[in-house]
C-alpha cells in the first residue's frame, strides 16, 4: 500500500439514523470503504454487522478500525450485487438495515497508483478490484468511437461526448491520467473550460463508472436488497450524481407503487402489491457544515426505503 488508507465519510450520522440501530439484529454495509458506516452501526447497535467491498485495501485498514467489535462483524469480499448470494452463505433469512455507499472513497481517489485521479499522474486503470483483468486503459485504447461516445455521455453525462471520443482515438495510445486529462482538456471549447469543475471530471466519472459496471446492475440489485430486507427493515442509499439518483428513486418508487393497471381501473387486478414505504420524499443533503469539512459531498444525496410486508 502507497499511503495510509483515509476516508471522510459522507451523511454518517443521516444514512445510519434511517436504520432500526435499537432493535435491529442485522445490518449489511454493502459498501464498507474506510469503514465510517460500520463503526457507526457497532457504536449505536448491538446487532450483527455483515460488512462487503471488493477492495483489498479497505479491508486491511478496515480490519484495524473494526477491531474492538471483531464478534460482531463478518467481513466479505464480493460486489454489493451479490447480496442475495453472501447473505445465503452467512445462513442469514432477512436483514434490519442496509447502507450502500455509491461513492469513491477518498483514499482510492488520493492514491495516484490506482488511475482514478485526473489530477495525479500515473497508469490509467480505476479497479476496484485490482484483481479483475478489465481497467480503464481497454477502454480509452480500445473501444471504438461510437463505444467510447456512448459510455462519456451516458455515465459523465458530458455534452462534449464526441469531441472527447474522437480526441481520444487520434491519439491513442494514451497511457497516463496526466496525458489523457490534457486529451480531454483540449477536446473541450475553451470558453466552457474557464467554469465549473475540472474538464475531465465527468470523462473520469463515466471511465470509472464503466470499469466497475456501476450502473450496468444497479437497479436489480436494490430490489435484491429490498427483498432480503425484514419486516421493519430499512435500507440506506447514497449516490454522486444524478444518473445513479434517479435509478435509486424510481426503484424506491415502484417498490413502493407497483400497480401497473390503468389508472381509470376501479380496482387492482394486476395482482403487484406494495413492498413498503419510501422514508426520503426528497433526498437528505449534506449540511453547510459537513461540505465545509469536506467538499467532495456537495453532490452526496441519500434516500431511504423501509420494508413494511413479509415476502
Amino acid at each position: 500500500m502507497s499511503q495510509e488508507f483515509t476516508h471522510t465519510t459522507v451523511l454518517l450520522e443521516e444514512t445510519v439514523a434511517q436504520l432500526p440501530l435499537a432493535c435491529g439484529e442485522v445490518f449489511v454495509d454493502c459498501t464498507m470503504g474506510g469503514g465510517g458506516h460500520s463503526e457507526r452501526i457497532l457504536q449505536l447497535s448491538t446487532g450483527r454487522l455483515i460488512a462487503i467491498d471488493k477492495d483489498d485495501q479497505a479491508f486491511l485498514y478496515a480490519r484495524k478500525r473494526l477491531a474492538p467489535y471483531a464478534d460482531r462483524i463478518t467481513f466479505v469480499k464480493s460486489d454489493f450485487h451479490d447480496i442475495k448470494r453472501v447473505i445465503q452463505e452467512q445462513g442469514i433469512v432477512g436483514v434490519d438495515g442496509i447502507v450502500v455507499d455509491l461513492g469513491v472513497s477518498s483514499f482510492q481517489l488520493d492514491d495516484a497508483e490506482r488511475g482514478f485521479s485526473y489530477q495525479k499522474d500515473a497508469p490509467i486503470d480505476m479497479r476496484m478490484d485490482r484483481q479483475a483483468a478489465f481497467s480503464a486503459y481497454d477502454i480509452v485504447n480500445g473501444y471504438d468511437k461510437q463505444a467510447l461516445q456512448r459510455v462519456i455521455y451516458e455515465y459523465g453525462e458530458e455534452r462534449y461526448g464526441a469531441r472527447i471520443a474522437d480526441a481520444i482515438i487520434r491519439h491513442r495510445p494514451i497511457e497516463t491520467t496526466l496525458e489523457l486529462a490534457e486529451v480531454i482538456k483540449q477536446a473541450i471549447p475553451a470558453a466552457s473550460r474557464r467554469t465549473g469543475p475540472h474538464p475531465a471530471k465527468r470523462t473520469f466519472q463515466a471511465l470509472r463508472i464503466e470499469v466497475n459496471d456501476e450502473i450496468g446492475s444497479l437497479q436489480r440489485a436494490l430490489e435484491d436488497m429490498i427483498d432480503v430486507l425484514s419486516p421493519g427493515g430499512v435500507l440506506s442509499v447514497i449516490t454522486f450524481h444524478s444518473l445513479e439518483d434517479r435509478i435509486v428513486k424510481n426503484t424506491f418508487r415502484t417498490a413502493e407503487h407497483p400497480c401497473t393497471c390503468p389508472p381509470e381501473f376501479p380496482q387492482c387486478i394486476c395482482g403487484k402489491k406494495s413492498k413498503g414505504r419510501v422514508l426520503t420524499r426528497k433526498p437528505i443533503l449534506p449540511s453547510e457544515e459537513e461540505l465545509e469539512r469536506n467538499p467532495r459531498a456537495r453532490s452526496a444525496k441519500l434516500r431511504a426505503f423501509c420494508k413494511t410486508t413479509e415476502e
